[in-house]
């Protein structure tokens, strides 16, 4: 294009009849011209480019580099020989078809593509990952005619992919870029094709995406997509698990399916968002039968309904009622002799039960107590209690109420009967019912406020499925007497959170939907804890799975104190009561108003 461009200049110049004087300038100026061009346009890039790809800055590239070049030309040829066989006309026609050789064809090239090929039918969407699950989805959107999604490039933070093609589609730059490339290449759709992504990862492509003001959908992580393969189909909204969740977890299914495949289980609490989970968990590994026992009417219709769709063979019983009815525990137990337990059920909203103290200790403290002493009288092997964060120097009355209860199964496992106890101690559980994500999503649909207690206020979170995989885990490896503490990462600011959830529903946080503080409410903490001082992380053979250690004599109770509770309760006295678990959990310093 070079040589036809100054070649161009000389037969325009001289109406194509070149006097032989200037016809031999320019067969000795040709070779000069042509590396001196060249050079500059690899400097500039140009050589680089896609044609397919090639737009408004690709254009102001060239422009560039062929001025600097007719610059940088005529400057030598004039310090040379002082542009002797040069006519002044030349140069100028020089620039005007270099630019048009250049530019045309490139342009031409992406019409024939983007309207002959019909491109235009389809979202130009850029793909960010260039691995396996990137080339697996484009391979699936360019064999799709229906697609309406039209791949136009890959990125990836992988170096060593930079400017390779995979499937026709080239890398053209890293996460960081995608900001800059949407606006180049016209980008109307980003899609996340890294199944393998950390939430850290994911947080930081999701914010990207953010910034640009247009959809992006994902593809499932790597465990919801372990039977499933890889296609436009699988495409999805990104959602907050995604951004604020955690990797995945590699569990060993053979060992918990030995542990509990042929066993009889009971989960009391069953109905909620724990326990309905863990069912359907427990379900997977088919055993003997399953036990589901919880208060709640209408939890137990739907989930009866939804476990003979999942698992229309799954031998299981429902079984309505409370754990503060030790008749009822009683005959379940007796019945059907489970040999493991589940106990899930349990208040957890902090301040609801600040102001339902007697409630809260009767069904967390006592209702614990009662299926534990009804699992030691029927001989049960395990007993599982699934305890919180807010345990952890409790400062409201939920927290204290759960922490007694693993004191109760720790003196139960250490003195009496051959039934073993254990406890499992995690933090938030995402989308669980009550939890501050349905809440925000609720506000976000409502058109806002969003509410947040306080600016600096954060928490663990844990994805359901993989807090419910985890639980069973525990149950496998447990002796008696542990508390496991599940890796929960780091704590997430609420705040961040509300941010996100906005971000991802496509409306702009403090523009279109308000965020508003309201201050800490009763027995609310700013952070939360996983394990005691004088607890010892210790790590066990299995991801995400800690064993908080505690000294022998940290359990010193007798099961008087828990008397004296009892009696408190049973006549209503609220002060009474705060006293009593503050003697059963000494460390429980009340945060009130």
């Amino acid at each position: 294009m070079i040589a036809l461009a100054w070649w161009g200049g000389y037969w325009l110049r001289f109406n194509f009849d070149i006097p032989s004087d200037y016809l031999a300038s320019a067969w000795k100026t040709q070779a000069y011209v042509i590396s001196l061009q060249s050079t500059i346009f690899w400097l500039f890039g140009l050589y680089r480019g896609v044609w397919r790809f090639s737009s408004l800055p690709d254009l102001i590239r060239i422009l560039k580099a062929v001025l600097l070049g007719v610059v940088l030309i005529g400057l030598s040829l004039y310090w040379y020989n002082g542009l002797n066989g040069v006519p002044g006309a030349v140069l100028p026609l020089y620039v005007f078809l270099n630019l048009v050789l250049l530019s045309v064809p490139r342009f031409c090239y992406r019409f024939f593509k983007e309207s002959v090929l019909k491109e235009y039918d389809g979202q130009r969407v850029l793909v960010v990952g260039a691995g396996v699950a990137g080339e697996m989805l484009v391979r699936d959107l360019h064999g799709d005619h229906t697609s309406k999604y039209i791949p136009i490039a890959f990125v990836d933070d992988d170096p060593v992919k930079r400017k390779r093609e995979i499937r026709g589609l080239r890398v053209i730059g890293q996460v960081s870029d995608i900001e800059r490339l949407v606006e180049q290449f016209n980008i109307a759709l980003v899609l996340i094709a890294i199944p393998s992504a950390t939430d850290a990862q994911m947080r930081r492509i999701v914010e990207r995406c953010e910034r640009c003001h247009i959809p992006f959908l994902t593809l499932p992580s790597v465990k919801e997509m372990l039977t499933c393969q890889v296609s436009g189909g699988s495409l999805r909204d990104v959602s907050i698990k995604d951004i604020l969740g955690r990797e995945p977890v590699r569990l060993n299914w053979k060992s918990i399916q030995s542990s509990l495949k042929d066993k009889c289980i009971l989960i009391t609490g069953g109905g909620g968002s724990i326990g309905s989970e863990l069912c359907k968990q427990v379900g997977r590994i088919n055993p003997k039968q399953l036990i589901i026992f919880d208060q709640s009417e209408f939890c137990l219709y739907k989930l009866d309904a939804e476990l003979k769709r999942i698992f229309p063979e799954l031998n299981f019983v429902i079984i309505l009622g409370s754990v503060t009815d030790r008749s009822a525990v009683r005959n379940m137990i007796q019945s059907y002799q489970p040999d493991v337990i589940f106990h899930a059920a349990a208040y957890k909203h902090v301040p609801l039960l600040e102001k339902q103290i007697r409630q809260g200790v009767s069904n967390n403290v006592f209702g614990t107590k009662i299926v534990a002493e009804e699992a030691l009288a029927g001989n049960v092997e395990r007993f599982v209690l699934i305890s919180t964060d807010k345990a952890v120097n409790p400062g409201n009355v939920m927290g204290a109420t759960k922490r007694a209860a693993e004191i109760l199964c720790q003196y139960f496992n250490n003195n009496v009967g051959i039934t073993r106890f254990m406890t499992v101690r995690f933090g938030n559980v995402l989308d669980s019912a009550g939890s501050v994500v349905p809440i925000f999503r609720a506000q976000i649909q409502a058109g806002g406020p969003v509410t947040v207690t306080d600016s600096e206020i954060s928490r663990y979170f844990m994805t359901i499925p993989e807090a419910c995989q985890l639980i069973m885990k525990a149950e496998t490896v447990g002796e008696g007497g542990e508390i496991f503490v599940l890796d929960m990462g780091d704590p997430i600011k609420i705040a961040y959170l509300a941010e996100q959830m906005i971000l991802l529903s496509g409306k702009q946080p403090h523009i279109d939907i308000a965020i508003t503080y309201t201050g800490l409410r009763p027995g609310e903490k700013l952070h939360e804890e996983l394990f005691y001082k004088d607890e010892s992380l210790v790590a066990t053979s299995y991801e995400k799975l800690l064993l908080a250690k505690a000294p022998d004599s940290s359990v010193v109770v007798s099961l008087e104190a828990f008397d004296e509770l009892a009696h408190a309760c049973e006549f209503g006295d609220e002060d009474a009561i705060i006293q009593r678990l503050k003697i059963l959990v000494p460390e429980f310093v009340r945060i009130v108003d």
